[in-house]
């Protein structure tokens, strides 16, 4: 687990090295689906707090560097061929950090669907839904049982 004050160091010094460190800043933020991002309006890149916490000290640095990317390549690159290349420049191996949807782990609400296809949220469902993937149209034979659970 990566600890948030190394993360920030590591941060700070790869923005000093690669970017203009008196325009572009580091913060966490409470991102639950994402590790990072990369803000070219205010020139602010953010890892999750949650993330970061849990994350092993590679698969962080691998966070940065592909943010540090995005802030080189600039906006209009997305994970185009331009971004692509300054990420290998910059020792990005291109592996997804997130092997599997966070909500899993984190979120407080989940729900089942009669064939027992699992649903996450982090907010409580104010309305009624069924299983996208038991029928493509709102179904009342699918509907999902929401549960609130304790996160880890």
């Amino acid at each position: 687990m990566a600890e948030l004050v190394r993360v920030r160091r590591w941060a700070e010094a790869l923005i000093a090295m690669h970017l203009d460190a008196d325009a572009w800043t580091f913060g966490f933020d409470n991102a639950k689906t994402r590790g990072g991002q990369c803000n070219h309006s205010t020139k602010r890149i953010t890892v999750s707090k949650h993330l970061a916490a849990r994350f092993d000290d590679d698969e962080i640095h691998q966070v940065l560097l592909h943010e540090v990317a995005h802030a080189i390549a600039g906006p209009a690159a997305g994970h185009g061929p331009t971004w692509r290349a300054i990420a290998g420049d910059l020792g990005y191996v291109g592996n997804r950090t997130l092997d599997k949807p966070v909500a899993e782990d984190l979120a407080p609400w989940i729900g089942t669907c009669p064939r027992g296809h699992l649903h996450y949220r982090y907010r409580k469902p104010t309305r009624t839904l069924s299983c996208a993937k038991c029928s493509r149209r709102f179904s009342r034979e699918f509907l999902i049982v929401w549960e609130r659970r304790a996160v880890r």
